[in-house]
């Protein structure tokens, strides 16, 4: 699973957040409170969902503890802020460089994949993880826990 190295330019979203972590997982709640409430947001630049986490630091999976919390969206682009409809919140996702992991397989057996992006690729690589947001971009190709399912995993990076 080699990445592809891609600069992504600044990007607005808009959508629902939470404070999580990995042993308190709400990914499920999160997305069953927005997805039905995708159509009451403005100017959506296309159909794909963006599934934000922000880390509180670039060492964050290093020395991992799956109790520690980070910030986790459920969102869509959009060209402009008009109005933000209620109990969502804007994320602007600054420019800037990823290595992007394209996967297919059930969201749920992905373990594997971080594994290797975070635990292989990444510490080998000219590259060390920035401080951006990370997300996991879902298209039409994306059928959730379908075998044949298909999404891109986009890692903030900078040259070491």
């Amino acid at each position: 699973m080699q990445p592809r190295i891609e600069i992504m330019p600044k990007t607005i979203l808009v959508g629902k957040k939470s404070i999580t972590s990995f042993a308190n997982n709400n990914i499920f709640e999160l997305w069953q409170g927005f997805s039905p409430r995708k159509k009451e947001i403005n100017h959506v630049v296309n159909n794909d969902s963006y599934a934000v986490e922000i880390y509180p630091t670039t060492t964050f999976f290093q020395s991992f503890d799956p109790t520690l919390q980070f910030e986790r969206w459920a969102a869509i682009a959009v060209s402009k802020i008009e109005e933000i409809p209620e109990g969502m919140e804007s994320l602007t996702v600054p420019e800037g460089l990823y290595a992007v992991f394209p996967y297919k397989g059930k969201p749920s057996e992905a373990k594997g994949a971080f594994k290797y992006m975070y635990g292989e690729w990444l510490p080998n690589s000219e590259y060390e993880m920035d401080s951006r947001p990370y997300f996991a971009l879902m298209s039409e190709m994306y059928k959730g826990e379908h075998p044949e399912s298909e999404e891109e995993f986009w890692v903030p990076i900078k040259k070491k």
